[in-house]
């Protein structure tokens, strides 16, 4: 059945600024959130995903002349819309069946009204899912990744597929939306559960709560039969009266043999900090002792108390010389380790390293102890044990990146993953994953003895019995080994920070960075990083995100530049960005120890030595023999890939892109680099029209230092929809009087969306890019096509010129106000600076005195000052009212103590007309305050229009509250 083609609510207005809110909340939240299921790079949040795929499925209300018959009637609803949004993104909310039966239902009523059906029952959760199941299109991710789009799909009840080249993104995805539908019905098999439920209990779980229990008792069985096995290599921590206590971690330095012949062969520390306390009142540190009855010559003494001022700085600096790079300071003779022979002893296999300090857990606070010799020995205790033999020959010896753009430990010695790793977290984590094949069949034997049928047949060939559920649960043991192994090998490192005082593990950023001094935490200790805590975390994911969709998600191996798509499916996708992280040269540190743990479990996940490099669809230069040999991959690749989107995507529903984008990629003209180009290329050759672009922001940003840095969201969605065979072709001239003729109204369209100034560049490429791409060509005057560059260059340049053409349209005052601004800001200066201005203006000067947008000092003049303005000031009361004093009052009363968004939309209901004028000149102050440099008030322009939506928004409600003829709070001019 051919449906009719309407318009998304994504491709009108959506309520960016709570969308935003709710994704840079979301990075704060950590207990259940699908993130500490297993570590993958760049997820987009979760809330952002949920708004995107409800917005990109739910009809905009102007497709619905009959429904909603004036733009008064459309903008009501979509304002309706936006509520139900707004309830939908926090991450409360995703465990919610109210509020997402809600959002599933707009979903359903949408496609029922297209297909004149009727729709379900608002309030029938069984009807609308299975409206959703059987009446609406698929959505596909194939470049799924860390499996957020695939996983919000799954939760507003639509069919979910994901795909990627990565076998542990893949798999990552398999835990999220495959697994946990599959075994549903099924209650906890684990002897504990099991009694409770023979004493009586009724299992109520659904979903995955049945799997989360498991998981958690059986991690816990892991944990303490590693600890049963190997607990002694991990002795607890001597204290100064005798005591013991459990330890948190061992610090450890590197070691090198001085180059300097006065050290005389002597073995020394190279520490890059020694501090291991700046908590005030619990001050503690490492002390060098240099002591000729010491190994060497020197020793590590750990003292607490109040270091001096010089000496914290000293205790910051550790042994690293005065420059940037490795260079290293003899602690013997003082004289320079250079970081080129730090290497060459790297490589050769002889950096060594020595215990520093061990933290132990106190009744209320770190206790921080000099090293024994018992702890030293126990943490060599296993170094030629078998229990790490087949290690050394195994998956483990594969090479570490060799190159990587955040940093990678590769040049100084540690040169394969086993390397990554002290002996006794070796033998621990040999244990760990040996353990898992252990539980496996645990899990199977409680399986089949609670009754639960077995058709033998595994995971991966779609069992669902006894055999499979064994195969999931080990899978989720695999991740919380994965977990501990993050937090437990010689890159990790100490923060001493007050509010700190852990571990800090490897991937604190997309790298393998050398680390110096390194923290080796206690896997089988009570502290986070052991196995049994990394359990209960992933039981927290399964029970909240996975316990509420019983609807079979699919996640598979596939490579998106040569996909065979199903057809008619909704395409959200978060594709690979250009030349950022290879993120498989990182992911192969999960992929050793998951081959290793579930080779047997996931054969074809894991048939591989390493994950595919060559295939990734990044622009590494490295990879491809240059810049250009890479962009071309990058082009060719991803073309191919949405060429195939486009051609097996919905013409229904319109496709939604992620692009991430990088702080440097808007110049000063805003042509932005190679990777935003060559990516809307890409996007554009594929046959696609940009239809609408927003910014979407994960970060709170903390003020506006400089446009570049500031005018960036963390990713753009780009909505597109397919472009007709028949599209024309225009030429350059005809393109930009295109611009000048679409963008006014759509740029007015993105402020009413909400989305505030320091956003307004990115979000205007998209009807730009919307008038561009709607062509099959744009051909230069040399008859050439324009590029994509060229085009971007053209749509910032018309949009200056619309801004700049803005300025004539306010009132003679406000033009004064705004050229003064923009030359002094609120400087008092001579008043004959105002004179020579106001003349320009054709405007007297009393009448800017007596307007109140300036004051008059006699021989001097300057704007009137927010604080300076009149309490009492309505728009209402206002004989000249002016939009310059519509905009300064409403940022002076949001942020007055007795004022806010009520005092604001007060204002608002009462200028009428103005209020759109007011709207636009805060944009433009926003662009003036940046250019200029002055971050506080950009911030305030920033804010202001940002909160306008809901100002106006206030003022409606009002307005419907209000009886007939009754006096309401807000009143219009």
């Amino acid at each position: 059945m051919s449906l009719p083609v309407r318009k998304k609510l994504i491709e009108v207005s959506i309520p960016l600024e709570a969308i935003n809110a709710a994704s840079a909340r979301e990075k704060s939240i950590r207990h259940g959130h699908p993130s500490t299921l297993h570590l993958w790079w760049a997820r987009r949040p979760l809330a952002a995903c949920r708004a995107i795929l409800f917005a990109q499925l739910v009809d905009d209300p102007s497709s619905w002349p009959d429904r909603f018959p004036t733009e008064e009637a459309q903008d009501v609803e979509r304002r309706r819309l936006h509520k139900v949004i707004e309830r939908l993104v926090p991450w409360e909310a995703s465990s919610d069946e109210a509020i997402l039966n809600e959002a599933r239902w707009e979903i359903a009523r949408s496609f029922a009204w297209g297909r004149g059906d009727p729709p379900p029952a608002k309030g029938d959760g069984r009807a609308i899912l299975e409206y959703l199941r059987t009446k609406v299109p698929p959505v596909y991710d194939p470049f799924s990744g860390g499996g957020s789009i695939p996983l919000e799909a799954q939760r507003l009840g639509l069919r979910a597929y994901g795909s990627d080249i990565n076998p542990v993104a893949v798999l990552i995805g398999k835990a999220m939306i495959e697994i946990p539908p599959k075994f549903s019905h099924w209650a906890p098999v684990n002897p504990q559960s099991q009694a409770e439920l023979k004493r009586g209990g009724i299992w109520n779980g659904i979903g995955g709560a049945a799997l989360a229990e498991d998981v958690q008792y059986y991690g816990k069985w892991m944990h303490e039969e590693a600890e049963r096995r190997i607990g002694t290599i991990y002795p607890k921590g001597r204290l100064p009266n005798g005591a013991e206590a459990p330890v948190i971690a061992w610090l450890w330095a590197r070691t090198v043999k001085s180059p300097d012949p006065a050290a005389k062969g002597a073995i020394v520390p190279l520490v890059s900090n020694f501090i291991l306390s700046a908590k005030e009142g619990h001050k503690a540190w490492v002390d060098l002792t240099i002591d000729q009855n010491a190994q060497d010559g020197w020793r590590f003494e750990v003292k607490t108390g109040s270091p001096s001022p010089e000496d914290e700085l000293r205790l910051r600096m550790g042994t690293k010389g005065e420059g940037r790079g490795s260079d290293f300071i003899c602690a013997l003779t003082g004289s320079t380790i250079p970081g080129d022979y730090i290497k060459s002893e790297g490589l050769a296999g002889r950096m060594g390293a020595r215990m520093m300090a061990v933290v132990a857990e106190g009744a209320r606070s770190r206790i921080y102890l000099t090293p024994t010799q018992e702890q030293e020995d126990a943490a060599d205790s296993i170094s030629n044990s078998e229990l790490i033999g087949d290690l050394r020959l195994s998956n483990l010896s594969q090479p570490v990146p060799e190159r990587l753009t955040g940093g990678t430990c590769f040049a100084y010695g540690l040169t394969t993953f086993d390397k990554l790793f002290t002996s006794r977290q070796l033998g621990t984590m040999s244990a760990f994953s040996d353990l898992i094949g252990e539980a496996r069949q645990l899990v199977l034997s409680d399986a089949k003895s609670t009754g639960n049928a077995d058709d033998e047949v595994p995971l991966h060939e779609g069992g669902a019995g006894a055999t499979a559920y064994a195969d999931a649960v080990a899978t989720y043991l695999a991740f919380a080994v994965d977990k501990v192994a993050e937090g437990s090998n010689s890159l990790c490192t100490w923060s001493p920070l007050p509010t700190k005082l852990h571990v800090v593990s490897v991937f604190g950023r997309q790298a393998l960075p050398m680390a110096w001094d390194f923290a080796e935490a206690n896997p089988l200790g009570s502290s986070s990083g052991n196995m049994k805590r990394m359990a209960e975390l992933i039981s927290r994911v399964i029970k909240f995100n996975f316990s509420t969709s019983s609807l079979p998600g699919f996640e598979s191996v596939k490579n998106a530049s040569n996909n065979n798509f199903p057809e008619e499916i909704v395409i959200s996708t978060d594709p690979p960005y250009y030349d950022n992280i290879a993120y498989s040269d990182l992911s192969d540190f999960f992929y050793v120890w998951l081959k290793r743990s579930l080779s047997d479990v996931w054969p074809l996940l894991f048939r591989r030595l390493n994950t595919p490099k060559t295939e990734e669809l990044v622009a590494s230069a490295y990879r491809h023999g240059g810049r250009d040999s890479a962009e071309a991959f990058f082009m060719n690749g991803m073309s191919h890939a949405l060429t195939a989107m486009q051609a097996a995507a919905t013409k229904e529903e319109p496709l939604t892109i992620y692009y991430a984008f990088k702080q440097s990629e808007v110049a000063e003209d805003g042509v932005t680099s190679a990777g935003w180009a060559s990516f809307l290329q890409a996007v554009v050759d594929s046959c696609l029209v940009v239809d609408g672009t927003w910014p979407v922001r994960t970060e709170r940003a903390g003020g506006f230092r400089n446009k570049g840095a500031n005018a960036l969201a963390s990713s753009i969605v780009l909505v597109c929809r397919k472009r007709p065979a028949t599209a024309p072709i225009t030429t350059r001239s005809d393109f930009i009087r295109a611009l000048k003729r679409q963008l006014p109204d759509a740029i007015d369209a993105i402020r009413k969306a909400g989305v505030g100034p320091v956003d307004m560049q990115q979000s205007v490429i998209g009807p730009g890019m919307g008038v561009f791409s709607s062509h099959s060509k744009v051909l230069e005057d040399d008859d050439t096509n324009m590029s994509v560059k060229t085009a971007l260059s053209l749509i910032n340049r018309v949009w200056g010129e619309i801004e700049n053409e803005l300025d004539a349209n306010f009132d003679p005052e406000t033009q004064v106000a705004l050229a003064w601004y923009s030359d002094y800001g609120f400087e008092v200066r001579p008043s004959g600076d105002l004179i020579t201005l106001a003349n320009a203006k054709n405007t007297p000067s009393s009448a800017l005195f007596a307007s109140g947008v300036f004051v008059d000092g006699k021989s001097k003049a300057w704007l009137t000052k927010r604080d300076e303005l009149p309490t009492d000031w309505t728009p209402a009361g206002d004989k000249h009212l002016t939009i310059w004093e519509c905009v300064q009052h409403t940022a002076r009363v949001l942020n007055a103590p007795d004022g806010g968004a009520a005092a604001g939309a007060r204002l608002v209901g009462q200028m009428g007309s103005k209020a759109e004028d007011a709207r636009a000149l805060a944009y433009r102050l926003f662009e003036i305050a940046t250019q200029k440099g002055w971050p506080n008030e950009a911030l305030v322009y920033n804010e202001l229009a940002q909160e306008w939506t809901h100002l106006e928004d206030l003022v409606v409600e009002d307005a419907a509250e209000r009886k007939p003829g009754a006096q309401g709070a807000f009143e219009f001019a």
